[in-house]
Order: structure tokens, then C-alpha cells, then sequence
């Protein structure tokens, strides 16, 4: 898997709809460059944010916490949620917009390891099931926010896996716009954060 890590979606990607990015990059892989040797997991399930979304941290304006989100699109935005999780999305849309899509689960792939030493479990499929276990897992918190996707130590690829069938659900964990179906994953992946 790790040689595969030259194919870096394009900034081109990210600015296609939001809904459309959240559903095209599941079964793309995310690698880390952690400087412990390199982690990755297969995107599996992901959830969209839009500006006009009450669910969105964007939809009330600019602050310095979301301020990455209305930057260029292919960006990393991490926030720190609970005093305890971070989580990591994926900038989309033009500049000024403030979108995004957050990537909830992966299948862990490669650092397998490392991923477990980083969540203090040898459980496989509690490795990356949920966001804040998968920035746990791969290292992530927010001194990775704003970095470019398209080309730093954090990148999205397409290895040219192709998804059977994506489910469409409401998302998790919020109130606002519960009832958006926004929350997209690969049917029978048993790394799902919740089915």
C-alpha cells in the first residue's frame, strides 16, 4: 500500500459539491507520514457539512477556530471536541465558502502497530471506528490543521478501489439538521462507526 502514496487527489477534487466529495472519498486511503514511519487507513465512512448547515461550524461566520474551513479547498481542518477527541475533515468548495466533509472511519492499513501503541488497544476493528479514534490511531491533532492534502506528511489517495454500495444515513452526534441524510459509508464495512 505505502508505494501508492505518489497518487494525492487534486485540489480539483475538493471543490466538486460537498455531498459529492463526502461520498467520493469513501474507499480512498488516507496516509500519514507520522515520523514514526507511515500510518494509513481506507476512507469508510464520512459525513458532509455545508454553510448553510446549523451543524456546520462555519454557518454562524469566521472564527479563529474554524477560520480553516473557509480557506483553500484540500486542507486539513482538526478540532478538539469534548476536551478530550480530536477530528480531522477535509476542506472543500471555493475559498470564503466554509465546507467540509468529516471523515468519521477507516480501515486500518498500514502502521498497524503504530496505530495500536497510539490508542493503547490491540482490538482491530476498535482501532479507527470512530473519528476521534482514527486521529488518535494516526496521530493527528491540531498541529495538523491546515495542512495541504494534495502534498504534505497527510494525504488523501486513490488507489483505484472501487465502492460496491454507500449507504446514506443521518449523521451522528448532533441536533441541528439531525435529520440530514449526510452521513455516507461502504455497506458491510465492519469498521462503520455505528451501522
Amino acid at each position: 500500500m505505502v508505494e501508492r502514496i505518489e497518487h494525492n487527489l487534486p485540489r480539483e477534487f475538493y471543490l466538486q459539491p460537498t455531498i459529492e466529495v463526502a461520498k467520493a472519498l469513501l474507499g480512498k486511503v488516507l496516509f500519514h507520514r507520522h515520523e514514526r514511519g507511515i500510518i494509513s487507513g481506507r476512507i469508510v465512512e464520512t459525513e458532509a457539512y455545508l454553510c448553510d448547515d446549523p451543524a456546520c461550524h462555519s454557518s454562524r461566520g469566521m472564527t479563529a477556530r474554524n477560520e480553516t474551513m473557509f480557506g483553500e479547498p484540500g486542507r486539513a481542518y482538526v478540532y478538539f471536541i469534548y476536551g478530550m477527541y480530536h477530528c480531522f475533515n477535509t476542506v472543500t468548495g471555493p475559498v470564503g465558502v466554509g465546507e467540509g466533509v468529516l471523515v468519521r472511519a477507516l480501515e486500518p492499513l498500514d502502521g498497524l502497530e503504530l496505530m495500536k501503541e497510539n490508542r493503547g488497544t490491540h482490538a482491530l476493528a476498535n482501532l479507527t471506528s470512530g473519528p476521534g479514534k482514527l486521529c488518535q490511531a494516526l496521530g493527528l491533532d491540531l498541529l495538523h490543521k491546515g495542512l495541504d492534502l494534495t502534498g504534505s506528511e497527510l494525504v488523501i489517495v486513490d488507489d483505484g478501489m472501487q465502492v460496491a454500495e454507500i449507504v446514506e444515513a443521518p449523521r451522528v452526534g448532533i441536533t441541528l439538521a439531525a435529520d440530514k441524510q449526510w452521513r455516507f459509508y461502504i455497506r458491510g464495512n465492519r469498521f462503520v462507526s455505528r451501522k
